[in-house]
Order: C-alpha cells, then structure tokens, then sequence
C-alpha cells in the first residue's frame, strides 16, 4: 500500500487543506461583478468592458504581459472604484469572505491608503473601512461554515514620498486589524533605501514590515531590503535564485547573499503565477520555488493579485502540484512556513499552527488512507 505521504492531493483536497497566505493585494483581487456594480453606483466611466466575466478575462490578459509595470497599470481600475467608505468596506468583505471559500485560515492582506483618497476620505477612515470590512467578512465565513484570520498590512508606494507617514500609520493602528507594513510598486529606480526614515521608526516602535524585493529587480534590491532597511520578510524574493550556483552534476552552491536569507529564515513570499506574469519567471516548472523548497529556505506560497491573475491558493498549490509533484506533506510544509512567518504574536502563531494547520492536514492524510484501505479490500475480494 502506498504510505499517505506520498500521496499527491487533487483539487477537491487542496481546496480544503487550511492555507495560509501571507502577500495578497487587496486592490488586486476584487470579483469582476463588483467592480462593474461600483462604477456603475460612482459614475467611473473608463473600465474596458462592462460584463462582469469580459471584464475579468481583459484583467488576466492586459497583466499577462511580462512586464510588471504594465502589469501594474490594471490598477487604475480597481483603485478607481475604491474611493468611497461604504466601497472599502465591501471589497474587504468579500475578500477575507473569497479567502475563506477557498481554505484559506489566516490571511495578511495588503493595500496603500494613500491610493484611496480621491473622494476626501483621509487616511484613518480609509483603515478604519478596510479593517470594519474584513471582520466582517470574517463573520460572513463562518456564516457559511469557514473560519478566516485577516491581518491588515499597510503600504507605501516607493515611488511617493509618504512612507514616513504611512509607517506611523501602521503603529497607531498596530492593536486594530493592522499588523506591518509593506512598500509596493516598480522596483526599478525605486529602490527600498529611499524609505529608510519610515523603516528605521518601525525598528524603534518595535513593529513588522516587509519589503517588495527581488521581482523585477536582482539581488542589489533584496541586498538593501535586507540589510539596509531590516525586513523582516521578502515580499516574492524570487531573484535570490541569481546568488545560487547548480553545477551539471546536481551539486549546489549558495553565495553569501543566498546563504544569509536561507540561514537566517528570512521569509520569501512567493507568488508562482504572478511572477510568470511579470517575466520573473518562465514557466512553473521551472520556477525557483522548486529548488528553494528542496534547499529548505523558508519559501512560502501566494496570490498576490488574484484578480489579475486570475488565481487563489488553491490553484497555485495545484499548478505547484502538478509540476513538482508536491504531497499533502510539501503542502503542509509551505503552510506552516506562512504562519510561523507572520506578523502575529508567537503564542497565536503556535497555536494555529497546532490546533488548526496539523489537525486538518492529519484528518486530509487519514481520509486518503482510509479510502486506499477501502479500495485495496474491495480489490482483494474481486481476486478471491
């Protein structure tokens, strides 16, 4: 009989694995449904369809472009209809709500307050909508059966000039849904040292931030990240992969910058789909996600954009799946690397991870062994 870990999960299974996921936009992953409803009800005239699955499938298109800053353009969209109280609070709903429906069981979700300010909402109502959305998503999930987690992750653009104030942001609400910090945009000409101010008070206020580094930039930008600014988490990492020597005979050199990520557990939130999208990988196969695992850094697996990339966890572990051949056992492995890396006290990190992570994968393995126990008699009756 085949042991139950080495069992490849199907969809059915992946979708009810709990997940954890840890780099997800929150203006990345709106229902197209409701983006047409909120342009309709704001009188937003620019959107290039006006059908609800048009309008997705233009999304999945225009970002597949392999470039991230056209990638980043889809944005002007979503943004758009995200400028009212009662918009934010509904976008964040269905998020952690979407989330749930699909295993997900903690969450840290990201956005930019700042983009959000075009109808005279000032920054703190802008949090205080997004944080009222999510916990009432959370409610609606287990409404519906699900049990949901969503940290809020605040954003400033590295292109601006309000990082400062966004960071302060963060700590004031640090007690209220919102748990770091995070800087976005095109890392070209950006680089993360432009922010140290904002960087240097979390440091001092003793709070989390993570830093986009490594997507479509190399390593210089996961170099500063890390040890100009201190992040506690890589936001995708995937170009720590150029710092990694594979000789013909399988054998594999780490540089010093490799090494240091990998021996000081520094997270890599990694997001398969996405960075196929943006060029920072060719295909899923040959993604870095598959060494990293094997060279056991702490990778671990995201969304991102979900709308533009037309994805959610469950997909991403299924393409993972099929071009790894990854078990219930990697799944688990990947999930228990999002929550110990965030931004959570220790003791709840702990006690997700032992009394809700382990406990559903276990139940998972139990249920496929059950089943090959079940088949395996029918089989030997047949033969008798």
């Amino acid at each position: 009989m085949m042991s139950p870990t080495l069992h490849v999960p199907g969809p059915d299974q992946i979708r009810r694995a709990p997940k954890v996921l840890l780099h997800d936009h929150l203006d990345g992953g709106l229902r197209p449904g409701t983006i047409v409803e909120l342009a309709a009800a704001t009188g937003y005239d620019a959107l290039p369809e006006n059908e609800p699955d048009k309008l997705g499938i233009w999304f999945r298109e225009a970002a597949d472009s392999g470039s991230l800053e056209r990638y980043l353009e889809t944005f002007a969209h979503t943004c758009a209809v995200m400028q009212t109280r009662d918009a934010l609070v509904r976008v964040a709903a269905e998020c952690a709500e979407d989330l749930a429906a699909d295993g997900v069981v903690y969450a840290e979700v990201r956005y930019a307050p700042e983009q959000h300010l075009e109808a005279g909402l000032t920054l703190e109502e802008v949090v205080e909508a997004v944080n009222e959305g999510f916990r009432e998503g959370e409610r609606r999930a287990r409404q519906d059966g699900n049990r949901i987690r969503v940290g809020a992750l605040l954003t400033a653009m590295r292109h601006a000039a309000r990082s400062l104030e966004i960071a302060e942001l963060a700590n004031r609400y640090r007690d209220q849904g919102v748990v770091g910090f995070d800087i976005a945009g095109a890392e070209a000409g950006f680089p993360p040292t432009r922010h140290l101010d904002a960087f240097e008070y979390l440091k001092r206020e003793n709070n989390h931030f993570t830093i986009h580094a490594g997507e479509a930039f190399g390593l210089p930008s996961i170099w500063q990240a890390i040890q100009w600014c201190g992040a506690d988490r890589l936001g995708h990492g995937v170009r720590i992969i150029d710092d990694i020597e594979v000789a013909e005979d399988g054998s594999v050199k780490l540089g010093r910058l490799a090494s240091y990520v990998r021996d000081k557990r520094i997270p890599l939130e990694m997001c398969p789909t996405s960075n196929l999208q943006t060029g920072a990988a060719s295909s899923y196969a040959e993604h870095p996600i598959g060494l990293l695992r094997k060279l056991h850094f702490r990778a671990t697996v995201n969304t991102d954009n979900r709308l533009m990339s037309g994805t959610s966890m469950s997909r991403e572990f299924e393409k993972l799946t099929d071009a790894f051949g990854y078990t219930l056992d990697d799944m688990q492995w990947f999930t228990v690397n999002g929550m110990k890396s965030a931004f959570i006290p220790f003791d709840e990190r702990l006690a997700m991870i032992n009394d809700v992570i382990k406990p559903g994968y276990a139940e998972l393995k139990s249920e496929w062994l059950f089943e090959q126990t079940a088949a395996t008699s029918v089989s030997s009756s047949l033969a008798g």
